[in-house]
């Protein structure tokens, strides 16, 4: 495994570690931090936190229903290397983010890195499509066997449940995968003859 790979996985691990960082201390301020670093839909004054909203939950129950999608399908984009993984993620975080935004009730509040995980779930499925390499089939027939089930959560449920991140965090990761270059694409060769 090559030294991006390793940072990219360590990456996941951190950010997943860090929801938890910021669970506990949201907890203690009685949820202040939600709305602060959370997604309110028609807002105009924090967009940024488009790119904060992934890492805040609305409790521990909804930080735990996360953190082990995050940690697996995340470590698998990782795989990818580090440059992707980041790329990746900030594509899926922006499209998810802005999707909510637009689309939620106005002044609504989200939080959550559900809008990531259905990046990744769509990101791991059109690599395996796009690169036709052995190992991204492999890993998309996985996920999907695995993981997929989760393709509802893009329909509109619960009150409670933003089926808006869900739906533009996936395709996120679907533009994500078309957008980002090809691993190891074959460089075309200058003929000095």
């Amino acid at each position: 495994m090559t030294q991006s790979r390793i940072s990219a996985v360590l990456t996941v691990v951190v950010l997943t570690a860090a929801m938890w960082v910021f669970e506990i201390i949201d907890y203690f301020a009685g949820g202040s931090l939600d709305y602060s670093f959370g997604i309110r839909a028609w807002d105009f004054d924090a967009p940024w936190t488009v790119l904060t909203a992934p890492l805040m939950h609305a409790n521990f129950a909804h930080l735990i229903a996360n953190s082990v999608p995050m940690l697996v399908l995340g470590s698998l984009v990782a795989l990818s290397g580090l440059s992707r993984f980041i790329w990746a993620s900030l594509i899926i975080a922006v499209v998810s983010g802005v999707g909510v935004w637009l689309l939620a009730a106005p002044n609504s509040l989200t939080v959550g890195a559900s809008g990531l995980i259905f990046g990744y779930f769509g990101f791991l499925v059109l690599r395996g499509i796009i690169e036709r390499k052995t190992i991204d089939i492999v890993v998309m027939i996985c996920v999907v066997i695995f993981y997929g089930t989760m393709i509802f959560g893009v329909l509109p449920q619960g009150q409670s449940i933003s089926w808006q991140a869900h739906l533009f965090g996936f395709i996120g990761g679907l533009l994500a995968a078309y957008m980002l270059p090809r691993r190891n694409a074959a460089q075309p060769t200058l003929d000095y003859r």
